[in-house]
């Protein structure tokens, strides 16, 4: 299993934003925190999935040391664990 990093935003009259430092194409949106957990692992998991369909191997996560060394990555943080068969593993 690996753990990825999600970065979660919110501004004032927003859902919650979820982006992927790991997968720059990976964005999605909650009402809550728990949606906003719960659409970024989907969306996470069903960009994995086609990376293995394609052949490709997804990227090795980034510790949480190396994504907050950024500052723009200051805002928010939520882990995501990503199972083995959703890898293609």
């Amino acid at each position: 299993m690996r753990h990825y990093i999600a970065l979660v935003h919110k501004n004032p009259d927003s859902d919650y934003g979820v982006s992927s430092p790991d997968l720059p194409g990976v964005i999605t949106a909650g009402t809550d925190l728990d949606d906003a957990r719960a659409m970024a692992a989907e969306a996470l998991a069903l960009h994995l999935e086609g990376l293995a369909e394609d052949g490709e191997a997804g990227p090795e996560p980034s510790s949480l040391e190396e994504i907050m060394a950024k500052i723009e990555n200051w805002d928010g943080i939520a882990s995501l664990d990503v199972s083995n068969e959703q890898l293609g593993e």
